[in-house]
């Protein structure tokens, strides 16, 4: 169990970021298209995996924006955004936004995701949803670099994700 917080107050996820090294844990999230995508999915692509809340709050849409605007100078990258937001939801975001860099996916029918990658926040107003983390792994799905941000309305630090992602 990890603990981060929401405006100052403790709240805690029910683990821990999978560890650099380690093989990022299989999931099963819903794209925009209602269709059910795996880590195989994406098999041979770096992956940048921006792990927000909601993509309602200014801080989850910042962030996927940044994503957005550096993932198309990497190379054999892709960045998912994982939130609990509904697949309609992050599909109009994203397109509403003109991002065409990022692919939306939600928790919608699967949670397994949250728990797996130890992000599941446990209590508070938050509880049911993700903390916000960045996950990177490379092409073989090897975890490269992981933050869970301390502070839910905090950024994450872009310049350490795109590094490790390059």
């Amino acid at each position: 169990m990890a603990q981060v917080t929401l405006k100052g107050n403790p709240i805690h996820t029910n683990g821990e970021l999978p560890a650099v090294g380690a093989h990022a844990p299989d999931f099963k999230l819903t794209n925009g298209d209602l269709k059910d995508v795996s880590l195989a999915d994406y098999k041979g692509k770096k992956k940048i995996l921006n792990i927000v809340p909601s993509l309602d709050t200014s801080v989850c849409a910042t962030s996927t924006r940044k994503f957005n605007e550096s993932a198309s100078k990497l190379p054999n990258t892709v960045v998912l955004v994982v939130s609990a937001d509904l697949p309609f939801a992050s599909k109009r975001f994203c397109t509403t936004e003109g991002l065409q860099n990022v692919v939306p996916l939600s928790l919608m029918r699967d949670k397994s995701f949250a728990k797996d990658y130890g992000v599941l926040i446990q209590d508070g107003p938050l509880a049911g949803i993700c903390a916000r983390a960045v996950v990177v792994t490379d092409a073989n799905d090897k975890v490269v670099y992981r933050q869970l941000v301390p502070e839910i309305g905090q950024e994450p630090d872009y310049d350490k994700a795109l590094a490790a992602a390059r």
